[in-house]
C-alpha cells in the first residue's frame, strides 16, 4: 500500500488561503506598557487610530489622569516614533511583524526602556487600580476659621477592624487632577508606608487648584492673630487636623504630616503651636529662605532659570477652582543658554513674555535686597517650643533646597530643648530622589547600591513609632551618607564634633594645599564678559538638569575666565564634613561682581572598573562637582544694604557654602574652581553697581578680575575635616 500525499497538500493550501483572507494586520488598537522610571512604575497606554494609511494616537497615563493627543506620531516600516513637545516627551521603538509587541525607549529628560504589548499589565503597587482595591476615597471641603474651604481627599482603608493614624500632605501642586473617580499620583511614592496602615489625607492649599481663597507664595506666619479672619498656612493646618480628627471614622487621634519641597515647607509650617493630634512631621527639602539659599536666590544671586521655568507655569493666575494644570510655556528654542542670553536684561521677561500677569515674578523684581518681604517668609524664627517629633530629609545634590533641609534641622536644634525628638537624614540625592525606587547613581557618579532603601526604612520606622506607637526608635540624631566613601554614617550631632578646622589655600601656579601661601604680591588675572558667561554645564539642552550637581567640570577648567587650583595627588584619605566658607581676596575693574566657588573631586587618570554612563563620559580624570555656590558680591557685608566695589581695590569676599560630607580618596586630588558667572543657572551680573532687575543692556560690561593668593591676601576655603 502506497502513501498518498494529496490530503496534506490540500490542507496546506487551505491554510495558506485562510491566512491570505485574514484582515491586514495594523498598528491600530490599544497598547499597554509599564514604565520603570528610577523605580517608580507607571502604567502607560497608547490608543492608536487608523484612517487610511495615516495613524493618530493618544498617550494615556491612568495614574496621572492623563489622556493626551499625540501631536507628532509616525509609523513606517516597523519603526514607531512619537513626541509630545509640550511635555518634553519622545519615544522611539520597533514594532514586530505580527503587530503584537513594541520595543523601544521613552525619553523625558532621561531615557528609560518602555515596551508595549496588546495585554494589560498587572497593576503595580500605588497605581490607581491597586489603591482602589484597598481604600475608599471621598472628596470634601474642610472649613477654615475664616470661612474659606480647602479641597481635601481622604482615603480610608477598607479594612475597618482597627483604627489608623492619618498621614497628611498639603500641596500647591494639585492633589486630584484625575477627578473624583481618579486616584492621586502621590500613592506611587508612599507604598512603603502604607504597609503599616494609614488614612491618607491630601489637600490643595489655600487658593490652589480646587481650594478656595487667595494663594500667597510662602505666606508669612502670624503668631499673634487677633481674629478668626486672620489665617495662614499654620492655622489652615491646625484647622484641617481638628476637622479630620472629629469627622473621619476609624482614626486613632494621631496625625503626621510630610512632603517634599513646597510640600516640605507646609510640613514645617505645621510645627509652631501645632494641633495636639500632630505627633510627627517630616519636612523634606523644605523651602526655607528664598533669598539666602533656596530656589530663587543663593546669597542674593537670582537663580534665573529655575524661577522663570517655575513661574511661567505655576505663577499664572487661577480665575476659579480647577483640576486642570496651566499649559506649559512655549519655548521658542530648545537651548536654555541661548534663550536666556537672548532674553537680555531681566526686565525683558515682563515685556517679552509675562506682561503683568505673574504676581510673584513682579515681587521678585521689586525686592532685589533682603528686606522685610523676604524675612517675613522665613519660618526658622518660629520653630521654637515644638511638640511634634521631626525628621528632616535632604539631598547633598538637591539643586533646589539643600539649604532648607540643613537650616530647618539647625533652627529646631538650637531653639528647642535637648529632649525634643529632632533628627536629620541626608543622602546623595537630587531633589526628591529619595522618594523614588532607585537612587544608586546621579548622572555619571555611582554610589554602589540603592541609597533610597535606607531612607524608606528610616521614614517608615519614624512614623510607625510616633503614629502607631510601635517599634523601638533606635535612629541616630544625624543619618548621613558620605559620598566618595559611599557609606551611611551615624552622628550624634550635625555637624559632627570630631572634626578639625582647616583651610584649603590657593597657591601660585594653580596649586592648592592646607599650608598658607608664602609668596608676595601674587594673583591670577582674567577677563569676565557677561555677554559670554560661563555655562553651568557642558551640554546643550532646555530643562535644567538634575545631574549638574555632580557633573564633570573639565569643560569649565579649560575656559580662560575660570581659575583652577588643585592639590597634589593625595597620599591619604581626606573626609570633609560640615559647612564650607569661601574667603576670597579679590579686585575688579567693575563696581559689582559675582563669585562662584566650586569644590571638586578629581578622579585618578588610572581609574578602572568604574560603572559606565549613558553619555560615555570617560571617568579617568573626571572632575566631580562636590559642592558649588555663588555669592553676589554687592552683599558681601550685608544682604540688606548692598555696596559697590571700588575699582582696582583689593576686597575680601567671604561667604557660606552649604555643608558637605565627602571623602576624597587617596590617589585623588582636591580642586577648587573660581569664576564670575554660572549661566543660566544664575542670572548675569552686569559687573556694574545698578539695580540688576531693572537695568539695561548697556549696563553690561567686561571686567578684569584678580584672585589673590599671597602671604597677606591668602584666598582660601575653610573646611571641617573629620578625624
Amino acid at each position: 500500500m502506497t502513501n498518498n500525499p494529496k490530503p496534506c497538500l490540500l490542507l496546506l493550501s487551505l491554510l495558506t488561503l485562510a491566512v491570505r483572507l485574514l484582515p491586514a494586520q495594523s498598528l491600530a488598537g490599544d497598547w499597554y506598557g509599564l514604565l520603570d522610571a528610577d523605580g517608580i512604575k507607571l502604567q502607560i497606554a497608547l490608543r492608536v487610530q487608523q484612517q487610511g494609511d495615516t495613524y493618530s494616537a493618544n498617550f494615556i497615563v491612568p495614574d496621572q489622569g492623563a489622556d493626551l493627543p499625540i501631536p507628532e506620531f509616525n509609523y513606517k516600516a516597523g519603526k514607531l516614533t512619537f513626541k509630545l513637545p509640550n511635555f518634553n516627551i519622545s519615544y522611539e521603538g520597533s514594532v514586530d511583524a505580527a503587530f503584537t509587541a513594541i520595543t523601544g525607549t521613552f525619553t523625558q529628560g532621561e531615557s528609560f526602556p518602555l515596551n508595549f504589548s496588546r495585554q494589560k499589565v498587572k497593576a503595580p503597587p500605588g497605581s490607581s487600580e491597586w489603591v482602589k482595591a484597598r481604600f475608599n476615597k471621598r472628596e470634601v471641603y474642610i472649613p477654615m476659621r475664616d470661612g474659606t474651604r480647602l479641597f481635601t481627599s481622604v482615603y480610608t482603608p477598607k479594612d475597618t477592624t482597627r483604627k489608623y493614624p492619618m498621614l497628611i500632605t498639603r500641596t500647591p501642586y494639585n492633589v486630584e487632577p484625575g477627578g473624583e473617580d481618579g486616584v492621586s499620583f502621590g500613592f506611587l511614592f508612599m507604598t512603603h508606608l502604607l504597609q503599616d496602615g494609614y488614612i491618607v489625607v491630601l489637600q490643595d492649599v489655600r487658593g490652589r487648584f480646587m481650594s478656595e481663597g487667595q494663594f500667597v507664595d510662602v505666606r508669612p506666619y502670624n503668631p499673634d492673630k487677633k481674629s478668626r479672619q486672620e489665617a495662614d498656612d499654620n492655622s489652615d493646618t491646625y484647622d484641617s487636623i481638628d476637622w479630620l480628627v472629629k469627622n473621619v471614622s476609624h482614626n486613632n487621634g494621631r496625625a503626621g504630616i510630610y512632603g517634599v519641597s513646597y510640600d516640605g515647607y507646609y510640613s514645617t509650617m505645621a510645627l509652631p503651636a501645632a494641633h495636639p493630634a500632630l505627633k510627627a512631621a517630616s519636612p523634606q527639602a523644605p523651602v526655607t529662605n528664598w533669598f539666602i539659599g533656596d530656589d530663587w536666590h543663593h546669597n542674593g544671586a537670582f537663580f534665573l532659570m529655575d524661577a522663570f521655568n517655575f513661574y511661567s507655569v505655576i505663577g499664572r493666575p487661577r480665575p476659579k477652582p480647577t483640576r486642570v494644570w496651566p499649559s506649559e510655556f512655549k519655548w521658542p528654542v530648545q537651548d536654555n543658554y541661548r534663550f536666556f542670553l537672548e532674553l537680555g536684561p531681566l526686565k525683558n521677561a515682563k515685556t517679552k513674555y509675562f506682561g503683568d500677569s505673574i504676581q510673584f515674578w513682579n515681587d521678585l523684581m521689586a525686592h532685589p535686597n533682603y528686606d522685610d518681604f523676604w524675612k517675613a517668609r522665613d519660618p526658622r524664627p518660629h520653630l521654637k517650643n515644638l511638640a511634634p517629633a521631626v525628621l528632616t530629609v535632604g539631598g547633598w545634590f538637591d539643586a533646589e533646597d539643600c539649604y532648607g533641609a540643613l537650616e530647618t534641622y539647625e533652627a529646631i536644634e538650637k531653639q528647642n530643648p535637648a529632649t525634643m525628638s529632632n533628627r536629620l537624614i541626608i543622602g546623595p540625592w537630587f531633589h526628591g530622589q529619595w522618594t523614588s525606587g532607585d537612587a544608586d547613581e546621579l548622572g555619571n557618579v555611582h554610589w554602589g547600591f540603592n541609597t533610597a532603601e535606607h531612607y524608606k526604612d528610616v521614614e517608615r520606622r519614624f512614623f510607625r513609632h510616633y503614629l502607631h506607637g510601635e517599634g523601638d526608635l533606635n535612629l541616630p540624631e544625624a543619618d548621613i551618607f558620605v559620598t566618595g566613601a559611599n557609606e551611611w554614617r551615624s552622628f550624634d550631632t550635625w555637624p559632627p564634633r570630631n572634626v578639625t578646622q582647616q583651610n584649603l589655600y590657593f597657591q601660585p601656579a594653580g596649586g592648592l594645599s592646607f599650608s598658607a601661601p608664602t609668596a608676595k604680591d601674587n594673583y591670577d588675572e582674567y577677563i569676565a564678559d557677561p555677554m559670554k558667561p560661563v555655562p553651568y554645564t557642558e551640554d546643550v539642552h532646555l530643562n535644567r538638569t538634575r545631574a549638574y550637581m555632580t557633573d564633570d567640570q573639565r569643560f569649565a577648567a579649560r575656559r580662560p575666565d575660570v581659575v583652577v587650583y588643585q592639590t597634589e595627588v593625595l597620599t591619604e584619605d581626606v573626609t570633609l564634613t560640615g559647612p564650607l566658607t569661601a574667603d576670597l581676596f579679590v579686585s575688579t575693574t567693575g563696581t559689582d561682581a559675582d563669585y562662584v566657588v566650586k569644590l571638586i573631586d578629581v578622579f585618578p587618570d588610572t581609574l578602572s572598573n568604574y560603572p559606565d554612563n549613558d553619555k560615555k563620559v570617560p571617568m579617568q580624570g573626571y572632575q566631580m562637582l562636590v559642592r558649588g555656590e555663588i555669592m553676589r558680591g554687592r552683599f558681601r557685608n550685608s544682604f540688606e544694604k548692598p555696596e559697590p566695589f571700588s575699582p582696582g581695590k583689593v576686597t575680601e569676599v567671604k561667604f557660606a557654602i552649604p555643608d558637605v560630607a565627602h571623602k576624597f580618596k587617596r590617589g585623588h586630588r582636591i580642586m577648587i574652581q573660581v569664576q564670575n558667572s554660572w549661566f543660566p543657572l544664575a542670572d548675569r551680573n552686569p559687573q556694574k553697581f545698578v539695580d540688576i532687575y531693572q537695568c539695561s543692556e548697556s549696563d553690561f560690561q567686561k571686567a578684569t578680575h584678580r584672585i589673590y593668593h599671597d602671604k597677606s591676601r591668602a584666598s582660601h576655603v575653610q573646611v571641617w575635616r573629620l578625624k
